[in-house]
């Protein structure tokens, strides 16, 4: 019998460090880029991250388009205009500049394009025929990875969930992971996109799909996202904070890219995409309530967890664990600020049918650990509520 289970690893290529970004013009010129459509936001343009880009790209000789109609969990329909101007345009390269939402609406825009479809046709794993054409991702938040992830998440609008789009298809080309572009984030969003972070690596690890080589990444990224989250968020000037957490946000990304998510994950796509919430918000508020659920599944890796996170769970029951990285991950959630119920955004027992609903055929809930029923994920969003 081996040791391993058979498992595949997917990353792209990726520099990290600190100038990072300036090196989009000279990816875009080895990939013959004539014309690149940079996809960002509002809040990256004003921060003034597009005009590094706008520079390296002319000083290269390569014309570019912007396209920046995309709202913070970007729509389908957005998805639909992003690609008919990338057409209009003429371009053939695309380079997202910002966090999780800018790039995964401009994975999105690339499939679409080449394929020709809507962006539903997509939902799932592995229904990406044709794969888009040559993407460079430039992060700005220490959270999603979605620069070096198989995955995109887009908004089902008129049933007002987030769709899973998992291919190696929207794996980027290069992804250049610079931590200067994430000083400008606000402390609420730090905290946000950390905590989305931390989600990643923790169910990662204890996903039914997890690997030595996943193991690796997904401890190494808990330990750096715990340690540094707070500093980031109190003093967000503080570069070596910043650098630690987007290279936690890095590992978190290979790890979960490669092992998939859980529970809390197909849960807060539910939530985020009924409520048009903060993805990151969302997964901190159900995070320890899942892992309550969970931990009996897992009893050794969540041991291995606790341990990385500090904590002292030798000699306890699994109960008493359970309690100990519940109650861990409650006071670190205070201390970021993420102090909201599901009442608060006006989430009534009435909704929850519907949350499940879409939870339970969400992708990511089938590398969960323990096995979640529609009337399990039920009991857990009232247990958030």
């Amino acid at each position: 019998m081996p040791l391993y289970e058979m498992r595949k690893f997917v990353a792209p290529e990726f520099i990290f460090g600190v100038g990072a970004r300036h090196r989009v013009g000279f990816y875009a010129r080895n990939m013959q880029a004539r014309k690149v459509l940079i996809v960002t936001d509002a809040g990256v343009i004003s921060a003034g991250w597009l005009d590094d880009v706008k520079q390296d790209l002319a000083e290269a000789g390569i014309e570019y388009a912007i396209f920046s109609g995309l709202t913070e969990n970007p729509k389908d329909y957005e998805v639909m205009v992003g690609a008919k101007f990338y057409q209009d345009q003429c371009c053939d390269v695309i380079v997202a500049l910002g966090g999780g939402s800018v790039i995964d609406c401009a994975k999105a825009i690339g499939i679409v394009f080449a394929n020709g479809c809507e962006v539903h046709a997509f939902e799932g794993v592995d229904n990406v025929d044709i794969p888009g054409p040559p993407l460079i991702c430039i992060p700005t938040t220490a959270g999603t990875s979605a620069d070096i992830s198989q995955f995109s998440i887009i908004v089902n609008s008129p049933e007002r969930y987030k769709m899973a789009i998992i291919s190696k298809s929207v794996v980027p080309d290069v992804a250049l992971v610079d931590p200067e572009t994430t000083l400008t984030l606000q402390p609420h969003l730090t905290a946000c996109t950390g905590m989305d972070a931390l989600t990643h690596a923790i169910e990662a690890f204890v996903s039914t799909a997890n690997s030595p080589v996943v193991d690796v990444h997904a401890l190494a990224a808990i330990e750096l996202l715990w340690n540094n989250v707070e500093q980031a968020v109190m003093n967000p000037s503080d570069l070596a904070a910043r650098e630690n957490m987007l290279l936690g946000s890095l590992q978190a990304g290979l790890a979960f890219s490669n092992a998939s998510l859980g529970a809390v994950h197909a849960m807060a796509h539910s939530l985020g995409g009924y409520l048009d919430l903060p993805h990151g918000e969302c997964n901190a508020l159900l995070l320890d309530h899942v892992i309550r659920f969970n931990i009996a599944a897992e009893p050794d890796r969540y041991q291995r967890i606790a341990t990385v996170m500090g904590l002292n769970g030798k000699g306890l029951s699994e109960r008493q664990r359970a309690t100990s990285i519940t109650q861990a991950l409650s006071n670190k959630r205070s201390v970021l600020g993420l102090t909201d119920k599901m009442s608060n955004w006006g989430v009534k027992y009435g909704d929850i049918p519907d949350l499940a609903h879409h939870a339970v055929h969400d992708a990511c809930l089938v590398t969960n650990p323990r096995h979640a029923s529609l009337d399990d994920l039920k009991v857990i969003y009232g247990e958030a509520l």
